[in-house]
């Protein structure tokens, strides 16, 4: 039988807390639902018919992607392996150049601008990522959060400028209580649902105005990916998230949109609950509906 994490708590229009079941989430009465839904604040991100390719490789491993990305929006990427999401999510903030032999054509604009055009710190500053693993510095929790922080600087800041940033990105990442009376404990030490907490809020320090997620909870138990959803969708409000996943029933939880990818085409892209319950293409329902993984 799978196994969903628990039950999410969100607040619905009257103030009241709902809960809402994420093995079932078509079962949300439609007034919740409406309170629930996300306000799209301007597009961030526009992915104008990009392609990838890797050098020896019959095929482009993307093939002419055209997609929006909004402030206030989680967008999904799904599809089997190899098909492309990953490449496509790597190329948002150019960490597809360090592969050996990748190249792209289209266009990526962030707020505007094209990215090849941006220095490339100054674009991973706006354009965060969060990787499958947890991957903290062996060093305290606090010097993981401030790393960010320092790096960003002119000048070196000091601790008395650090702290209330430390505390904001560790608030923002749902760690707070649970670390502020030990900051100077290895973050190595903490759980692995709370490493990658931190790593979000290592992302969250310099104030991105995306945040990119590849398989963000992968490596979490059911418990810990739970949290990771619920921060998820409280972090949607002030940017916009693009998160690949493997996993159909956390697409389902977490997305706004979903776009669903076959060996590097763009097969469909529509709002989740129309395109888990009413794709307008045969491969993509046959997808959603366990036919090949």
């Amino acid at each position: 039988m799978a196994e969903f994490p628990p039950p999410v708590r969100r607040i619905g229009a009257d103030g009241a807390p709902n809960v809402v079941d994420p093995a079932s989430r078509e079962a949300i009465p439609e007034p919740i639902a409406r309170a629930l839904a996300p306000s799209y604040g301007p597009e961030r991100l526009r992915i104008d018919g990009v392609s990838i390719h890797y050098a020896g490789a019959a095929k482009p491993a993307v093939n002419q992607v055209t997609l929006p990305v909004r402030q206030g929006e989680v967008l999904a990427l799904i599809g089997p392996s190899g098909c492309g999401k990953t490449t496509l999510l790597r190329s948002l903030n150019r960490l597809v150049e360090l592969t050996p032999g990748a190249t792209r054509d289209g266009r990526i604009l962030l707020d505007g601008e094209d990215v090849d055009h941006l220095e490339i710190t100054r674009l991973r500053r706006r354009v965060s990522m969060i990787f499958q693993q947890p991957n903290p510095f062996p060093m305290s929790i606090f010097d993981n959060v401030a790393y960010a922080i320092r790096e960003q600087a002119m000048r070196r800041p000091g601790k008395g400028v650090l702290a209330p940033r430390v505390e904001s990105a560790l608030r923002r990442a749902g760690l707070w209580d649970e670390v502020a009376d030990d900051l100077d404990r290895p973050a190595l030490r903490l759980s692995g649902g709370q490493q990658q907490r931190l790593c979000i809020a290592r992302a969250l320090a310099v104030e991105p105005h995306v945040l990119l997620m590849d398989e963000p909870c992968s490596a979490l138990d059911p418990i810990s990916t739970g949290v990771v959803e619920e921060l998820i969708h409280e972090l949607r409000e002030t940017l916009a998230i693009v998160i690949v996943t493997h996993n159909l029933a956390q697409a389902r939880r977490v997305g706004d949109h979903v776009a669903f990818m076959y060996l590097g085409d763009l097969v469909e892209y529509a709002p989740t609950e129309e395109l888990f319950t009413n794709p307008r293409a045969d491969r993509t329902r046959d997808y959603v509906q366990g036919a090949f993984g």
